[in-house]
């Protein structure tokens, strides 16, 4: 079964860090990819997203009509910065994985969620 792993965290952290630190992180999140990658447990090799700065909400207007905002859809500090679909047996083997994920600065959470499936 599919899970997808979304990292949470303040992106503002993240841009904060100092070049060798982010270097340093990095490498941590390259060698999980390596550890995880050659098992079949990773799905997808993940996507990073931009700033919550670039984001753009999309929400019915009061009339009925696509209202388009700047920014992520609520104010808040932590925010998803990544995600990535892992392939389990179950949701406990998909949190050990998860549990593994080196979080630091800018990534202070992973949340694993059963991705629907119409099969």
């Amino acid at each position: 079964m599919k899970y997808a792993m979304l990292i949470f965290g303040d992106d503002r952290e993240w841009s904060a860090l100092a070049p060798a630190d982010e270097q340093d992180l990095m490498k941590q999140i390259t060698a999980w990819f390596e550890r995880w990658q050659p098992t079949g447990k990773i799905v997808d090799g993940g996507v990073e997203l931009q700033s919550r700065d670039t984001a753009k909400t999309v929400r019915a207007g009061a009339d009925g009509e696509p209202m388009v905002t700047d920014g992520p859809y609520l104010e808040l500090k932590e925010v998803i910065g990544s995600v990535v679909v892992l392939e389990c047996d179950d949701i406990d083997e998909a949190v050990q994985i998860a549990a593994t994920w080196p979080l630091a600065a800018g990534m202070s959470a992973l949340e694993v969620r059963p991705v629907m499936s119409t099969e």
